[in-house]
């Protein structure tokens, strides 16, 4: 539900800052004559000019206008491959190392009542991790227990309940 909402509004932003460009553009588009009052067009010395000179200054123009959607365009592309990549290593870790040592902090819902081989573990944020070691945990009883999912070397990941101190070897499954 998170990442949809993150993703309409990351879509939203991106078809905005696509149309600011085009938006630009249209208002310089033609000559400047055409674009400014008379009272501006003189103010700015431009009724000195010769037609040749005047046609110059609207191409230099056009140009600059047309460089600077480019450019624009090209950030929000690169803003949005930048957006793309990042919900793309959120929604995977666990089940490929990004290099990223910052734990997966969440909570399990409903009552935690111990480690045990073959576990599994679903938590408030949907990913689910399976416990592959022989780590036991008894007599715990927790109701929405906050968790973090820690990287260690080689790929592991280690669950770690708050107030428990053994920790579980995981592998994510979904």
């Amino acid at each position: 539900m998170r990442y949809s909402r993150l993703r309409l509004l990351a879509c939203a932003a991106v078809l905005m800052s696509l149309s600011l460009p085009a938006l630009a553009q249209r208002v310089v588009d033609g000559d400047l004559q055409q674009q400014m009052s008379a009272a501006e067009f003189k103010a700015a010395g431009l009724d000195k000019l010769s037609s040749q000179e005047m046609a110059s200054l609207n191409n230099w123009l056009q140009g600059k206008v047309a460089a600077a959607a480019a450019d624009a365009r090209e950030q929000v592309r690169e803003q949005a491959r930048e957006e793309g990549r990042q919900e793309v290593i959120v929604k995977n870790r666990g089940f490929f190392d990004f290099g990223s040592k910052d734990p997966i902090d969440s909570t399990l819902p409903g009552e935690f009542t111990g480690f045990g081989k073959g576990r599994t573990y679903t938590l408030a944020n949907g990913q689910v991790w399976e416990q592959t070691d022989a780590a036991a945990v008894g007599g715990v009883r927790k109701t929405d227990a906050k968790v973090s999912v820690i990287p260690g070397i080689s790929g592991v990941w280690y669950l770690r309940v708050e107030g428990i101190n053994t920790r579980a070897k995981v592998r994510r499954v979904k």
